[in-house]
């Protein structure tokens, strides 16, 4: 016969044997009837606080300032292709690297443009050219006296980029198409579209008269090595080099869009670009609605838990 073990014969905690049955809470529902209920009591908080969200979003789309965007469409330029000296690449290829010839097809120079135009040298070069700085930082300058206002410091060169940078100018790639976009964001819309125009001239100069100089210092280099040789043959390979830098140095000189090709130049535009009046209003009468929901709901359930309290 089986023997029965009775589980109140073996002293707490009845470690061997579990619990005869386990008491469970009822998880509580939550009742969205009440809270709308207890909303619709506190209507009024909610009214007020959507009311004042929406004149406070209204108020700052009235004043803020308009900013403009004038955008410029680029292309940037296929360089030409060294074609016809091959043959010379084999023979006299370290005399070429040594001048810096570049007898491959010609390269990709389109990350470098971009990079120009994205440079910090360029930009500040840009805004000192065109003193800038009083008309960036107009609050810090005194248009009467022509002077910084006193216990104002003049703005430095990394404080101008910065706002040029990361407020003023912007710069998008298609990766499809290969064109690049370039805005100008400010608040007046003839500067906006005149910045971003002359800002494509420059970088334009600049690259031609880089690549220009630097043709001057291979022919230079070239020259100078004439009169170190007596073959002849490597004397007409030096004329061809030659001939072939002076054809790139004429044809640099001669393109007024070096790097980029505007496809579709900038013109003050009519409408603001931001802030969006419409947009912020709505945005705060939402905001208003849903922080009033929960300034009724905890006004509400604080009203009811003093009811409770004062009735025990």
């Amino acid at each position: 016969m089986t023997k029965r073990h009775d589980p109140h014969s073996v002293p707490p905690p009845y470690s061997a044997f579990p619990p005869p049955y386990i008491v469970y809470r009822e998880e509580e529902s939550i009742d969205l009837s009440a809270y709308w209920r207890l909303v619709f009591s506190q209507r009024k908080w909610v009214a007020i606080v959507t009311a004042v969200a929406t004149l406070i979003a209204t108020a700052m789309a009235l004043l803020l300032t308009p900013v403009y965007r004038a955008e410029v469409l680029l292309a940037p330029v296929e360089q030409e292709k060294n074609e016809g000296l091959g043959a010379l690449a084999n023979q006299f290829g370290d005399l070429a690297a040594l001048a810096g010839v570049n007898f491959g097809p010609g390269k990709d120079k389109t990350a470098e443009f971009v990079a120009a135009l994205n440079s910090r040298a360029l930009s500040v070069d840009f805004i000192k050219e065109r003193n800038l700085m009083p008309i960036l930082f107009a609050n810090r300058w005194d248009p009467e006296t022509k002077a910084w206002k006193e216990g104002s410091a003049p703005p430095t060169e990394w404080q101008a980029f910065g706002r040029w940078d990361s407020e003023i100018r912007k710069i998008n790639s298609d990766r499809r198409s290969g064109l690049i976009t370039l805005a100008i964001e400010w608040r007046d819309p003839i500067l906006a579209a005149a910045w971003a125009n002359d800002l494509v001239g420059q970088v334009n100069a600049r690259l031609r008269t880089e690549a220009v100089a630097e043709v001057n210092r291979n022919i230079a280099y070239l020259e100078k090595q004439l009169p170190q040789t007596n073959s002849v043959e490597v004397q007409q390979a030096i004329y061809r080099l030659i001939e072939a830098q002076t054809k790139k140095k004429m044809i640099a000189s001669t393109r007024v869009e070096y790097a980029f090709t505007t496809i579709d130049p900038a013109v003050p535009p009519e409408g603001k670009y931001r802030p969006n009046r419409s947009v912020m209003v709505v945005t705060g009468l939402l905001l208003g609605l849903i922080l009033g929901i929960f300034v009724a709901i905890f006004v509400g359930r604080h009203k009811v838990s003093r009811v409770v309290d004062s009735n025990p």
